[in-house]
């Protein structure tokens, strides 16, 4: 289990976006500060089975993207989400400020810790990772937020 990794998720990613504000700029891609947390909200929903994506990713493929989990490797910078999953632009802000979106973001982190509390065994749908259990979305959700953490100059 990557604790170092999940400690980062669950508690220096936070310390991280204190320093983030609606007006600090991307370094790259579309989306501004609200929009990132509010898309990376919706991963960690996905992670605690809150949200259901279908798999975009081919069977034969998924052992290439659990290779990609596994190795130090990160994002690229301006990597995209599947349209599928996505669309072609980045989503309409739904919360009413970026502080709101902060605090929706720490109550997703929450309950995808304790959706597997005592239940490792079980795994969720990542949309195009497939199947994964507790240590893999940690390790997806690691790349994900210092992937973001980056694009905003947080890291």
């Amino acid at each position: 289990m990557p604790s170092d990794q999940l400690d980062f998720i669950t508690n220096k990613y936070f310390v991280l976006l204190n320093d983030l504000s609606a007006q600090t700029p991307a370094k790259w891609g579309v989306m501004n500060p609200q929009q990132m947390l509010e898309h990376v909200t919706d991963f960690f929903n996905v992670s605690a089975d809150k949200l259901q994506l279908k798999l975009v990713t081919p069977e034969e493929h998924l052992p290439k993207y659990l290779e990609f989990l596994y190795s130090e490797k990160q994002f690229r910078e301006n990597t995209k989400a599947p349209v599928e999953i996505i669309g072609e632009a980045a989503l309409p802000e739904r919360c009413a400020s970026i502080d709101i979106a902060k605090e929706e973001l720490r109550q997703s982190v929450d309950n995808f810790v304790n959706h597997f509390k005592g239940n490792h065994p079980n795994k969720t749908l990542h949309p195009v990772f497939g199947w994964l259990d507790f240590e893999q979305w940690v390790r997806l959700h690691y790349k994900h937020v210092t992937h973001h953490s980056r694009q905003f100059g947080l890291l």
